[in-house]
């Protein structure tokens, strides 16, 4: 197992990684829209702490060599499911033609009062 630690992506606010590497698998902690530069949540509207999530995601998963493309599972997780409209084309940018498989769930609140986070499971290519 390997701790995976990277300033591409905001650091842990908690006792946690912020992603672990076991075996060709990388599970990352979930994602809020905090900007890595400032430390805090900047965007106070949806699609704008969507779009640093993403952000977050792309930092970490390229901190580790990989990109979106290999992303499995991804689960999402909404303050409000009323904003599952405007996720799904965020959501479409972000991955582009890959469509891994997804869980979209509305939870009653998020760290630091987030709309949006985001955790995801990629896998390493064979060597």
């Amino acid at each position: 197992m390997e701790i995976i630690s990277t300033t591409q992506a905001p650091a842990a606010i908690g006792p946690y990684s912020q992603a672990v590497r076991s075996g060709q698998f990388l599970f990352a902690s979930g994602q809020i829209p905090i900007d890595p530069a400032t430390g805090k949540i900047d965007a106070t509207d949806f699609t704008g702490q969507a779009q640093q999530v993403f952000a977050n995601i792309k930092g970490l998963l390229g901190a580790t060599g990989l990109t979106t493309s290999h992303v499995i599972k991804c689960t999402v997780f909404l303050k409000d499911m009323a904003d599952f409209p405007t996720l799904n084309p965020l959501y479409a940018a972000a991955f582009g033609e890959h469509t891994p498989a997804r869980s979209t769930v509305q939870v009653a609140k998020l760290p630091l009062d987030a709309m949006v986070e985001i955790e995801v499971i990629a896998e390493y290519p064979p060597a």
